[in-house]
């Protein structure tokens, strides 16, 4: 076996292997739209190389450029398809008509003869660089960077026939330089796919675990925070703030099982829909709100007086009572406990007397506001302000 022809075989050995390799990672990973493009440039590419090493003659080479002449353009189709938000100069439709020009304009290179060695060397060139053109001027950022990889090493591989012309090579030896620059694409255009899908594959799985942590942490219901992930918050938002200086506010819907007992489950959903997105409207943006479970919810004021507080708790009952008709519901009614946080209470210590100031405003009559001074074991009960319309 003569050199030339043992450099052939190795390079169709070679892209073999890579043709195969990627086949079988694209068979273990998801497959996302072009995929089968690549596969299908690779496994041509690896035919014309074979065709090249074991059909020697006029024929066999025709063959084998011809087999070794799409890839280019079928990987860039590909990248359209996997990309189809990333505008890339021209279309498809370009694509195709590049490529069966190029296929076209050898085929009668190649039946013309010694003669028309320059043209077919640039109907092999057509398309590499065609493909190169459209991928170098394609969108730029981190996530092309390894498109643009590809579009450098198709331009050695579009620039390679006319090399080999230029040096004048035979077409045997033109054909060996061809099937060594489709090589080397083709290996480039492996790891390009390889590097794309993983790099999405990656991206996915941050965005599925950062929604995992929203739903974590959301009450999907009400959208605001549940219990474990308010406690959280507040936590962070004490030890930013001066001690003493915030409010926390404990409140429930009044007579909520009997909303669901007359007017169904849903409508009780959509009474707490209501309530934490009249409660949103009413705070500022480094206050926190949170659900405590069934209809009950709370409220973390920064830099809040137990007064300024009480006038937040009409805000939200209004806005409730103001479009409840809207929502179908009967007139609600709400229970506020709160209490002014202490110079090194926790969260948990203030939402126990909070609860307890609550309770007091149910004992009261409901619809109203309690807060409460004092501590745990001896509340006192210094503010008490009716809330709203109460039902008829």
């Amino acid at each position: 076996m003569s050199e030339r022809a043992l450099a052939l075989a190795l390079a169709a050995s070679a892209l073999g292997v890579v043709s195969v390799s990627l086949t079988c990672f694209g068979l273990r990973q998801r497959r996302y739209e072009g995929w089968r493009w690549w596969v299908v440039a690779l496994w041509l590419t690896t035919g014309g190389a074979a065709t090249a090493t074991f059909w020697p003659g006029a024929a066999g080479a025709t063959l084998a450029s011809l087999l070794l002449a799409p890839w280019p353009v079928l990987s860039l189709i590909g990248l359209r398809r996997f990309h189809p938000r990333q505008a890339l100069p021209g279309s498809q439709r370009h694509d195709l008509g590049v490529l069966l020009t190029s296929c076209l304009v050898f085929a009668g290179a190649a039946l013309a003869g010694p003669r028309a060695a320059a043209l077919a060397a640039g109907a092999a060139a057509l398309a590499p660089l065609y493909a190169a053109t459209v991928l170098l001027l394609g969108p730029g950022g981190r996530e092309f960077t390894p498109v643009r990889c590809l579009g450098a090493a198709l331009v050695l591989v579009g620039l390679a026939p006319g090399a080999a012309q230029l040096l004048g090579a035979d077409r045997a030896a033109g054909l060996a330089v061809q099937t060594a620059a489709a090589a080397l694409g083709a290996a480039v255009l492996a790891f390009v796919a390889i590097t794309l899908v993983c790099e999405r594959t990656e991206r996915q799985l941050r965005d599925t675990r950062r929604r995992l942590r929203v739903l974590a942490n959301l009450d999907t219901l009400t959208q605001v925070p549940n219990r474990r992930h308010f406690q959280q918050l507040a936590d962070q938002a004490l030890l930013q703030d001066e001690p003493g200086t915030a409010v926390l506010l404990i409140y429930d819907v009044d007579h909520f099982k009997r909303i669901n007992d007359l007017f169904g489950h849903a409508a009780g959903d959509r009474a707490l829909s209501l309530v934490s997105s009249a409660m949103l409207e009413h705070l500022r943006g480094h206050d926190v709100a949170g659900r405590q479970g069934g209809d009950e919810f709370v409220l973390l004021l920064r830099r809040t007086t137990t007064c300024q507080a009480m006038g937040v708790a009409a805000r939200i009952v209004a806005e409730v009572q103001r479009r409840a008709p809207g929502q179908q519901l009967p007139t609600l009614t709400l229970s506020f406990g709160m209490v002014q946080i202490g110079f090194g209470e926790s969260i948990q210590a203030a939402m126990r007397r909070a609860d307890q100031a609550m309770y007091e405003a149910k004992r009261q009559g409901r619809s109203r506001a309690v807060a409460a001074a004092g501590n745990e074991d001896r509340p006192v009960f210094e503010q008490s302000q009716p809330l709203g319309l109460t039902p008829a």
